[in-house]
């Protein structure tokens, strides 16, 4: 029963793969890395802020909808940080750098919260360490 639930997922996929799959990738194809980086940023920040405002400030109906919302956008930055024409490793680096500087842009939006001397050093520590993760060659 296993392997036959199993082969049919695999065939499901499979079709998806082939009907889906190049067209998404195509249409995200001449999207540059920074570009795409950038909306996987906002996307992931914004999902965990609505997310956060959904578990401690609203209750009912208006907490399932920002929760699916949230969703929504947390699954937007997943598709788009894969979509990113680069070894998973290499784009880890900038990405974190990235999503450190949108945090605190969002963070201040939402929360109203400015970054303290600790976040800013620390925050140039993952910064410099993205930086070293993406760009860093060996000879």
């Amino acid at each position: 029963m296993e392997a036959v639930f199993s082969d049919k997922l695999y065939e499901i996929r499979e079709l998806v793969e082939q009907r889906w799959g190049r067209t998404v990738t195509k249409a995200f194809h001449g999207i540059h890395l920074p570009v795409l980086l950038l909306i996987a940023t906002v996307l992931e920040v914004s999902g965990d802020a609505i997310v956060r405002m959904a578990i401690y400030h609203h209750v009912g109906l208006i907490r399932i909808g920002l929760f699916i919302a949230g969703a929504a956008l947390l699954l937007g930055y997943g598709s788009f940080l894969n979509l990113a024409p680069v070894e998973f490793g290499k784009v880890v680096g900038l990405y974190i750098a990235t999503l450190f500087v949108v945090w605190q842009i969002i963070s201040f939006i939402a929360f109203r919260s400015l970054p303290t001397l600790p976040i800013l050093a620390g925050g140039a520590l993952v910064i410099a360490g993205g930086a070293i993760i993406t760009f860093w060659t060996p000879a």
